[in-house]
């Protein structure tokens, strides 16, 4: 736990999570090495977390030992069966993972993820005893219409599961439009969607709302990061091509507040 307070004076720790996303090979492990190196005596509390491609979780695993978190990008509802090309959140946890996201919007967009498949998804992941990040967000067209805060709320309805104020979760917020543009939110539109994402887990969830993470995704790079994280109600960073290189995602777990 950190000095990272929420709305009810509740401290918090940060969580850093970095996915990579379809990139990566065996070569690429030069980078986790030298994040290890850098994270030599980072803040207390400050979780960080790689998601590298499922061909690399169990080589991050042993290359980090348990200093960081190693988690997957995905994971199929089922832990075992003929699925071909998918992996299971049991397959995960074996190879090493303490962690996955589940409905990334490339996700929900390239694959037609629906909200009960990322819920499902998300269930699993606790069955195999795995943290699980879960991605909501509107897309531009939504924004600019008015209806990010009512899409955000289907989302949180319908992909988040009943357990997930017990449970290892955190909620990632990515404005699908900020992911990879190098366009993001206005500070402010960024606190205003965190409280709101807060009320709703407090509602639906009670206090016990109050200790799942929303972390921010969406472009978020060296230069933004430290204010992003100094904005009310984020607790943490869902981090793509920044974390890719040791240094720059270093940069943005150095911006973490004290």
């Amino acid at each position: 736990m950190i000095g990272r307070g929420l709305s009810n004076g509740k401290e918090m720790r940060l969580l850093i999570a970095g996915n990579w996303k379809m990139n990566g090979l065996a070569a690429s492990l030069e980078e986790v090495r030298a994040l290890l190196r850098g994270l030599e005596g980072r803040p207390a509390g400050v979780e960080v977390v790689v998601c590298p491609p499922a061909t690399l979780v169990a080589k991050v695993a042993a290359e980090v030992q348990g200093k960081i978190g190693v988690g997957g990008q995905d994971c199929h509802p089922k832990p075992s069966g003929a699925y071909t090309g998918d992996v299971s959140a049991e397959m995960l946890r074996d190879a090493g993972a303490s962690w996955t996201i589940v409905g990334h919007s490339e996700r929900r967009q390239y694959h037609g993820e629906t909200d009960d498949l990322v819920r499902s998804k998300a269930e699993a992941a606790w069955r195999a005893g795995l943290g699980v990040i879960i991605c909501i967000g509107e897309i531009e067209a939504e924004r600019l219409a008015g209806k990010e805060e009512a899409v955000v709320d289907r989302q949180l309805a319908n992909s988040v599961p009943d357990g997930a104020a017990t449970a290892k979760t955190a909620i990632a917020y990515e404005p699908v439009w900020a992911i990879g543009t190098g366009r993001t939110p206005t500070n402010d539109d960024i606190a205003k969607m965190h409280r709101h994402i807060r009320k709703v887990l407090v509602a639906r969830f009670g206090k016990a709302g109050q200790g799942i993470e929303i972390l921010y995704g969406g472009s978020v790079n060296p230069k933004n990061a430290k204010e992003i994280l100094a904005q009310p109600e984020v607790g943490g960073a869902l981090v793509g091509g920044a974390s890719l290189k040791a240094a720059d995602f270093l940069t943005i777990v150095a911006a973490a507040p004290a």
